[in-house]
């Protein structure tokens, strides 16, 4: 697991006994790409780490998470309070990230834009969507985010987060995540522990059976297009354990699975997580 330190304050007890006044500034940046999620560490008994003025947790022993959005840009800060009681700093940089065109059938959309307003669709996609955000407005304050990913699946991975997707002609929202394509019925493990806060297998319209995992501190996984669910809501669930199978329920052209990550509500880009994909064995759980 790899975690980002602040240069500077841990090369030596001398400084964070130092009894100065002034402020510490860090003028390297921490440099970030469009779309990850930024694990690092202060020195424990650091306090307060802001980004942008907003609060971000600090673990115990020191250790946040910072989530980039895939279209954010520009120079930020960060801003915290050292052991000693300093105020320090340093800043942000992001950099831009590289995206693929996803091409798509245009059946898998609606295309006429003269098409008359459906109530009755209308309702359930709120409902689903309302779903979909309370179960992410739940987060522990344990912080299972703090341990190495695995991967969820074992398959060909057939998308790729950050994409623009176009529908026949017309471009769409881009790909929030991260598909694995394997043959109905393929395993689906927890990649890192977490609390079930939703699993429906209704299905939703969009995202088929769903199932979303609290990893802790703001962080969380969804998992869609399922074939089965085999866990409940409220169900703490190990690393490793098995969620459900792969299928092609809601909206899919085949058998995948689509693994999406956000914090607090920002999409991040499960796939630089993780360790080299494992072999293709016993796809289909037996």
């Amino acid at each position: 697991m790899k975690f980002l330190a602040i240069p500077l304050l841990g090369i030596g007890a001398g400084l964070v006994a130092a009894a100065s006044p002034l402020p510490l500034v860090v003028a390297d940046p921490l440099v970030v790409r469009q779309g990850e999620l930024v694990r690092g560490a202060l020195p424990p008994g650091s306090r307060a780490l802001t980004l942008d003025d907003a609060p971000v947790t600090l673990t115990a022993d020191g250790h946040y998470m910072l989530g980039i959005d895939r279209d954010a840009s520009g120079d930020h800060r960060l801003a915290w309070v050292t052991p000693d009681g300093r105020s320090a700093s340093r800043p942000l940089r992001i950099s831009a990230g590289t995206w693929d065109i996803d091409r798509l059938p245009a059946r898998l959309v609606n295309q006429n834009p003269n098409a008359a307003p459906n109530p009755f669709w209308e309702k359930l996609r709120k409902a689903e969507t309302d779903a979909i955000k309370a179960a992410r407005a739940e987060t522990t304050p344990w912080p299972f985010w703090q341990a190495q990913f695995q991967w969820p699946a074992v398959g060909r991975i057939s998308g790729v987060f950050g994409s623009q997707r176009i529908y026949g002609e017309r471009a769409a929202a881009y790909h929030a995540g991260l598909d694995i394509a394997a043959p109905h019925g393929t395993r689906v493990t927890a990649p890192i522990a977490g609390i079930v806060r939703l699993a429906s297998d209704g299905p939703f319209s969009l995202e088929g059976n769903i199932i979303i995992l609290d990893h802790g501190q703001g962080l969380h996984s969804v998992f869609l297009h399922l074939s089965r669910i085999m866990v409940k809501p409220g169900e703490i669930v190990a690393q490793g354990q098995e969620l459900g199978r792969i299928g092609t329920t809601g909206r899919s052209t085949g058998p995948h699975l689509h693994w999406g990550m956000t914090w607090h509500g920002v999409k991040v880009d499960p796939l630089p997580l993780l360790p080299p994909l494992p072999p293709r064995t016993d796809l289909a759980g037996r």
